[in-house]
């Protein structure tokens, strides 16, 4: 894209995101999505770190988990850093092996267990 149309296309974002300010949001609601992938989850009772004294944190977390029967999961730094996890939200993996975190509200309206 030549640098002109890109100045252009900024222009003309940066007036219409004034405009949604000024005038109370945006003029077109964004789409919205319904969910119907399946993934892996626990709900996650604490978060603790695995930090002792005199030892320099690698910045990993221990989430600890909700249901009985399940082993604690070391996370390590990277997932700490991008997702935050806390207690009462839920550790997720998906099909391809993404792990994330999830927020309770937003996991639990948008997912039924539907195995063990």
């Amino acid at each position: 894209m030549p640098e002109q149309d890109k100045d252009a296309m900024i222009q003309d974002f940066l007036s219409r995101e004034r405009f949604e300010r000024e005038h109370g949001g945006a003029s077109t609601p964004m789409p919205r999505y319904r969910c119907h992938k399946e993934v892996w989850a626990m709900k996650i009772a604490d978060v603790l770190d695995p930090t002792r004294n005199g030892n320099e944190s690698d910045g990993s977390r221990i989430l600890v988990i909700a249901d009985a029967g399940y082993a604690p999961i070391r996370v390590p730094r990277e997932y700490v850093r991008k997702h935050e996890p806390k207690a009462g939200g839920y550790y997720v993996v998906y099909d391809d092996g993404y792990a994330s975190f999830s927020p309770a509200a937003a996991f639990e309206q948008g997912y039924t267990r539907i195995g063990v």
